[in-house]
């Protein structure tokens, strides 16, 4: 039997049974949830800034490259 990847989505808190059953999970199936706090992405770019502008980068940078980064996965959701 293959083993099967770990699958990761986002959505929000009132989505996530709607996503669950959209994805052909059993409702007895174990699974879990990570909350992220609110401002962890404000907080990780402040830390990265720095790095990303000793690199010769700017927030538009990032910005492109995230957005690139989605454009890759996003086939792979289904």
């Amino acid at each position: 039997m293959a083993e099967k990847e770990i699958e990761v989505f986002e959505t929000t808190a009132g989505q996530i049974t709607a996503v669950a059953q959209a994805l052909g999970i059993p409702k007895e199936r174990v699974v879990t949830v990570m909350i992220e706090p609110d401002d962890w992405i404000a907080k990780a770019r402040k830390a990265s800034r720095p790095l990303v502008i000793a690199a010769g980068l700017s927030d538009d940078d990032i910005d492109r490259l995230i957005d690139q980064a989605r454009a890759e996965v996003q086939p792979l959701l289904g």
